[in-house]
C-alpha cells in the first residue's frame, strides 16, 4: 500500500518518500491527507501556543 509524504521545501505530495526526510511531513495514508498537512500542523500549532498561553496566566 502506497504511502503519501508532504515535502515542505517543495509544497508538494510525494508518493513513497522520495525525499529526506528532513523535508517531509507524514506518512498519509492518501494524497487528499498529505495535502492537508499543513494545515494540520498550523492548527496544531495554534492550540499549543493557545494551551501555552493558559500555564502562562
Amino acid at each position: 500500500m502506497a504511502q503519501y509524504w508532504y515535502n515542505v521545501e517543495t509544497q508538494e505530495v510525494e508518493k513513497d518518500a522520495q525525499s529526506g526526510w528532513q523535508s517531509l511531513i507524514g506518512p498519509y495514508e492518501s494524497r487528499e491527507q498529505a495535502e492537508e498537512a499543513l494545515d494540520k500542523v498550523r492548527a496544531r500549532n495554534e492550540a499549543a501556543d493557545a494551551y501555552d498561553e493558559d500555564d502562562d496566566e
